[in-house]
This record gives C-alpha cells, structure tokens and sequence, in this order.
C-alpha cells in the first residue's frame, strides 16, 4: 500500500513539475518562442570542406527541433541563429620516435550570433570550438571525415544549444 501511495505521489509531482513548464527534460527554456530560424553557415575557413556547411546548418536545425517544441521558420523566428564556419585546421599532435606525427588533430570553430526576440538579455555572439584526434597514418577522408564530422558538430550544436536555452 505505501509503495502504491509513494508511486502515485511522484507521478502527481512529475505530472504538475512538467504541465507548469517548470522543468524540460531536454534542458532547454524557450520561454514564450515559438518558432526557430536556423540560417544557413557558411564555410569561411581558410581550409574548405566541401560538405561541412551544410551539414552543420542541418544537425543545428534537427537539434532544436528534436529537443524543443520550437516550429523551424525561413525568416522572422522568435529564436534566431546565424553566422559562420571561421576556422578547419588539421594540426599534428603528438610525435614519434622520428620526429614525425603520431596523431593528427582536426579542430573546427564556429561563430554563432544568437537573438532571441522576446527576450534580448539572451543575445550574443561567441565562438564555439570542438576537435577529434585522429592517428597520423589514417587519412581524414571517407569514414575517418564522417566519423570526425559527426563527433565534432554533435559537441558543438549542443553547447549552442546549452549556450541559447539551457543557460549553461
């Protein structure tokens, strides 16, 4: 009977916690907004590629979406992000025996200009920066690059997404 009791209690908590907007699971406060505008981020690194751009635009854009209950709009969002992909560099690591590269590192940043609409204390503009180490004898091509891709975009998106509506 007390463990029925207790149960119930904390779905009756959980129920009123959640239905009063207190507390999101995901992280986030977007307060009052409704809609998101992701523009697309361009690469203006010295070192292009090809397929970072887009893909950085559309994790970003797919993160919200999935982790907030913001509609993703082409012009005019409460929430709006732009800017650009400043810096791709491949730097060597750490060295062997041979004075040559044991592991290479892959550094990409991106520069974010954030501004919420309905609350412009939010707003800023800041870099956010991420790597993935990789041995020197792979090439940073094919699953490698994916693999490399993947990790640093995933860190990245979510410490905008900390940094513009977690609060953290």
């Amino acid at each position: 009977m007390k463990k029925t009791l207790y149960i119930v209690s904390l779905l009756i908590t959980f129920t009123t916690i959640i239905g009063c907007g207190a507390y999101s699971f995901t992280g986030g406060n977007t307060g009052n907004a409704k809609t998101i505008q992701v523009d697309f981020f361009p690469n203006q690194a010295p070192l292009v590629e090809p397929i970072l751009s887009q893909k950085f635009t559309q994790d970003l854009q797919d993160l919200f979406t999935r982790q907030t209950n913001l509609t993703l709009v082409n012009s005019g969002g409460d929430l709006h992000f732009s800017g650009e992909i400043v810096d791709y560099r491949i730097t060597p690591m750490s060295a062997t025996a041979q004075q040559t590269a044991a592991q290479n590192r892959l550094t990409i940043t991106v520069n974010v200009n954030f501004v919420n609409a309905l609350e412009e204390k939010d707003n800023f503009e800041k870099r956010f920066s991420f790597y993935y180490d990789y041995g020197a004898n792979q090439q940073l091509t094919g699953g490698v690059l994916e693999t490399a891709l993947d990790e640093i975009i995933e860190r990245i998106t979510q410490d905008i997404f900390n940094a513009s509506v977690a609060k953290w």
